[in-house]
C-alpha cells in the first residue's frame, strides 16, 4: 500500500520533463516510469526523494536538485552516459560505495535517470 502512495505522490513530479535541458535528456527515458521505478525498488529507504512520501533515508545523498548536480556520486561527471553506468553496475563504478547493484536492466536505467533529472 505504501508503494501504491508513493507513486501517486511522485507521479505529478514526474510529467515536469519540459525543465530539463536537452542535453540531460535521455532518448527512451519515461520519467513518470521512472518515478514507479524508484518507488517499487523502495529507494527511499536510502534517499530523501522530494514528492516521494516517506522517502527520507539517509543512508545516501538526497536526490533533491539531482539534474542540477555537477557529478553522480562524486565521481563521475553527471550526463546521461554516466548515469546509466552509475544505476545499472554502482559497484564497477565506485568500488566500496554502499549503493547496492538493484539489478536494474538498461531500459529500466533509461527512465529512472528520466525521473531524476527532472529533479531540479
Amino acid at each position: 500500500m505504501m508503494r501504491a502512495t508513493a507513486f501517486a505522490t511522485v507521479i505529478a513530479l514526474a510529467g515536469c520533463d519540459e525543465a530539463v535541458p536537452d542535453h540531460l535528456r535521455i532518448p527512451g527515458g519515461n520519467a513518470r516510469l521512472g518515478a514507479r521505478i524508484v518507488a517499487e525498488r523502495d529507494c527511499g529507504v536510502c534517499h530523501v526523494i522530494p514528492g516521494l512520501r516517506g522517502a527520507r533515508g539517509r543512508v545516501g545523498p538526497s536526490l533533491a536538485g539531482f539534474g542540477a548536480r555537477g557529478y553522480v556520486a562524486g565521481v563521475l561527471p553527471n550526463n546521461p552516459d554516466n548515469l546509466l553506468w552509475w544505476l545499472q553496475d554502482p559497484p564497477a563504478v565506485a568500488p566500496g560505495t554502499a549503493m547496492p547493484d538493484l539489478g536494474l536492466r538498461q531500459e529500466e536505467a533509461r527512465h529512472v535517470a528520466a525521473f531524476l533529472y527532472g529533479l531540479r
